[in-house]
């Protein structure tokens, strides 16, 4: 008999980014390539570029300036904030199509950008030096839900509400009904999709983030913004939902919850100007 995860993860295998992503990628990953392949290839898709100087020109950075040209963005960001961008762009655009019939889409995009927000400030308060990159590892983090509620959507509806009766973490109520959870299963398309360990590991260990050894500190703090965004989803109180957090968590991240949700309203200004410019048709909390 086919298990579930067989099922699951032939299904992976038909999920894919775009082509102009895949390009980009091997541009990126090719040793004697320069700044003017990125520039091409990027400049190649009249909607891309489009998006990106969006982006690039909203409160998400905050430039004193307005940069008109692929080429200034690319000088001004480098090419791994472009890819981080481009990376999550194609991700929206990929899964953009699949409307569940028991989740709210909508909402759910909302909740995975203020993850993405949350990361990205949090990393800030702990001078990581790649912030920006924390973006992509909170956007990614939730994204096993929007796969599961395509391709296993009986069982895991099944789950969320075991979960609730028990008032049990969701992930572990996934384990016992699915023999997988969320979180594992987004690594797995990400590791399908080839992206580095410094993005799949944060999404796969952020439900118990003691798991991860490799990039601890970025898995912590996915798993501190996955639990501010989901506050905020319900109109709860983060630092109150921060409460029960394991202190090595805070000792190797020199956060508190009060620090934590003190960036809630710089959160809320950068979602609502970056909902619109990643995902066309979202509408920002």
């Amino acid at each position: 008999m086919t298990s579930l995860w067989d099922q699951i993860s032939d299904n992976a295998s038909l999920v894919t980014l775009p082509d102009i992503y895949l390009r980009l990628k091997d541009v990126l990953d090719d040793p004697d390539s320069c700044m003017a392949d990125v520039v091409e290839v990027v400049g190649s898709d009249p909607a891309l570029t489009a998006r990106l100087l969006r982006i690039v020109n909203s409160a998400y950075f905050g430039l004193a300036t307005e940069i008109d040209t692929v080429s200034r963005a690319i000088n001004l960001l480098g090419t791994q904030e472009v890819h981080d961008l481009v990376l999550a762009v194609s991700v929206a655009q990929s899964f953009s199509g699949m409307s569940p019939a028991m989740m709210d889409v909508p909402r759910f995009w909302r909740r995975s950008f203020t993850a993405a927000v949350c990361a990205k400030e949090l990393a800030k308060l702990c001078d990581v030096l790649d912030a920006d990159r924390l973006f992509v590892s909170g956007l990614l983090s939730d994204i096993g839900h929007l796969f599961l509620y395509q391709y296993a959507a009986e069982q895991a509806q099944r789950a969320m509400l075991l979960a609730s009766e028990r008032g049990m973490p969701l992930f572990l109520v996934e384990r016992e009904v699915l023999g997988i959870d969320y979180a594992q299963v987004g690594a797995e398309l990400m590791r399908r999709w080839h992206l580095p360990q410094t993005l799949w590991e944060p999404t796969e260990s952020h439900t118990e983030p003691a798991r991860s050894q490799t990039y601890a500190l970025a898995t912590n703090l996915v798993s501190l913004a996955v639990r501010m965004a989901h506050a905020v989803d319900r109109g709860e109180d983060a630092e109150q939902a921060l409460a029960d957090v394991d202190a090595a968590a805070w000792k190797m991240t020199g956060l508190s919850p009060g620090r934590c949700a003190a960036i809630l309203p710089e959160v809320s200004r950068q979602v609502n100007s970056v909902v619109e410019m990643f995902l066309p048709g979202a509408k920002a909390a």
